[in-house]
């Protein structure tokens, strides 16, 4: 069977998206980037996350994030996006701002992991050939390694930039003392960190308590948040019990011992708020970190494009009252997680 031969939508700049700048610099990204954590390995079906990648393309999401360990397993997302991409994306790839990043585990052996110079270069050779590209728009050190000196990671990180491997570098997930240090090794090199990915959610606000957000405002830097609905608890998911298909119950970076009374109480207040502004809760959960200041984009997840097109209807509603965050910060403060 020969696959059909897709064309973007004409109208892909004209559904609502709006572009933010990151830092000072060329960078300007749709406030919703499609992140390929999961749903999009060797375990789903490669049609529905075709699907779902042309619509996210067709609704103006031009940023697709990925790492070299995602999948699940390992490299199969970007392997997902590359047969994608050569299928149906070749033809915009100048319109796409394409990430990939490596730091977690991937391979066995001492070079499979954390922040060595010869990691980041294997794992950036192999992520390219995963996904059928050239070269990365942007490629992140995925995290903090606290035993290879902080000048070896970022100097591969410099020279994969200089190699044309990568068009721009970002790091993801440093503690701030390191991320001063690395503003000001790669300023030095005329090769600046561009953007920092963090998680930032209306319960995990440490970005903000620790003055990370606020640093990487003052250096230039964009900021891209992922984890928005706190892997699906600021969704309906759970206003009701613990759903036997949910991440709870499956042990999936969240434990059934911590969906308790107090926490879906909490929840429940929030989830009547939003629906006092007209929106999910999940919609706003998405636009209360849209409206912080320095956030550029915010990297959002989805098993089908009806969850897809639900997170799209965020951007439209990115105002608060002061009554409403007020609200919304004395509600939160009790969700423990």
């Amino acid at each position: 069977m020969i696959e059909e031969i897709y064309k973007a939508s004409e109208h892909r700049y004209e559904n609502g998206m709006q572009f933010r700048r990151s830092g000072r610099s060329g960078i300007l990204l749709p406030e919703l980037s499609l992140g390929m954590w999961q749903n999009f390995g060797e375990t789903s079906p490669l049609d529905r996350s075709k699907e779902i990648l042309r619509f996210a393309f067709d609704h103006g999401i031009t940023s697709f994030d990925l790492a070299n360990n995602y999948g699940p397993g390992y490299g199969t997302a970007e392997e997902t996006f590359g047969y994608v991409f050569e299928k149906s994306f070749r033809p915009y790839r100048d319109e796409m701002f394409i990430a990939s990043k490596a730091g977690y585990d991937m391979w066995p052996g001492p070079y499979g992991n954390w922040g060595s110079r010869k990691y980041l270069m294997a794992s950036i050779n192999q992520s390219l050939k995963r996904t059928k590209l050239d070269y990365f728009d942007i490629f992140y050190s995925h995290r903090y390694d606290p035993e290879t000196p902080l000048e070896e990671t970022l100097q591969a990180l410099v020279d994969i930039v200089r190699m044309g491997k990568a068009l721009y570098i970002g790091i993801s997930r440093w503690p701030l003392d390191a991320l001063k240090f690395a503003f000001e090794y790669l300023g030095e090199r005329d090769t600046p960190c561009l953007l920092f990915q963090d998680r930032l959610n209306l319960i995990d606000r440490h970005v903000e308590n620790s003055g990370i957000l606020e640093c990487v405002k003052n250096s230039g830097c964009g900021f891209i948040g992922f984890s928005p609905l706190a892997q699906g608890v600021l969704t309906n998911r759970y206003l009701k019990g613990i759903p036997n298909d949910s991440r709870a119950v499956q042990q999936r970076f969240l434990k059934t011992s911590q969906i308790n009374e107090t926490l879906v109480e909490n929840v429940r207040k929030l989830n009547e708020i939003a629906a006092q502004r007209g929106q999910t809760l999940a919609q706003m959960a998405l636009s209360w970190v849209l409206a912080h200041q320095g956030v550029t984009s915010l990297i959002v997840g989805c098993s089908s494009t009806a969850q897809l097109n639900d997170s799209l209807q965020a951007v439209k509603s990115k105002d608060f009252t002061a009554e409403e965050l007020r609200d919304i910060d004395d509600i939160a403060s009790n969700i423990k997680l």
